[in-house]
């Protein structure tokens, strides 16, 4: 009796079949000049924020820049060639940032605001690289960056609107946020940021 074998390049073709696509270029020079500039861009943001908040809000100034800090710095993988990595995370941190936006006592057009302001940082701390790019880079380049975001406004508009009617249900219609909801979303945060630092190590230079 004959014993049967496959041929040894029988399975082979199949690992070609979706092979890894590289960022362009483009997206990896963008996404390290987000990660680069994620200092200045998270002090402008905050500083903004900071200064049409209103007083007596239930995030401290502290966590609400490690909120931040960890959203610029997942916004710099998205963008950048690591982005199928970062997506969950992406949508954890987002969606997060606007649970945490409801417990601030925000509305939810100032979640869009905040969100809108980080876009508008971008387009000026970006400006002058878009510029430099070659003419066909430079389009998909501004696209990435918009459809990231864009991505971020409505995820966080809709972690802003589950946190919102959860907590009017269960507080008899009255959304006043707890130091127990605040603290849940604080170890909410913590997770994001380990993922963060994960990205970081794992991301090419």
């Amino acid at each position: 009796m004959l014993a049967w074998a496959w041929p040894p390049d029988y399975f082979s073709p199949l690992v070609a079949i979706h092979p890894a696509r590289p960022s362009a270029p483009s997206f990896h020079m963008v996404g390290r000049a987000v990660a680069g500039a994620r200092q200045g861009l998270v002090d402008q943001w905050h500083e903004w924020i900071t200064g049409r908040e209103a007083a007596g809000r239930a995030l401290e100034p502290g966590d609400l820049r490690r909120m931040l800090c960890a959203t610029v710095g997942l916004l710099g993988h998205m963008i950048g060639p690591m982005r199928r990595e970062a997506g969950e995370s992406w949508l954890a941190a987002t969606e997060l940032f606007g649970r945490l936006a409801e417990a601030r006592g925000l509305s939810a057009g100032e979640v869009v605001d905040e969100f809108q302001h980080l876009r508008e940082l971008l387009i000026v701390e970006m400006g002058d690289l878009f510029v430099a790019m070659p003419a066909r880079q430079q389009m998909p380049a501004v696209l990435r960056v918009n459809r990231v975001c864009d991505l971020g406004v409505a995820n966080a508009v809709v972690g802003y609107t589950d946190a919102l009617v959860a907590s009017m249900f269960s507080r008899d219609g009255v959304p006043v946020p707890t130091a127990d909801s605040v603290q849940e979303l604080l170890a909410e945060l913590g997770r994001v940021e380990g993922e963060v630092r994960q990205l970081d190590e794992r991301s090419p230079r």
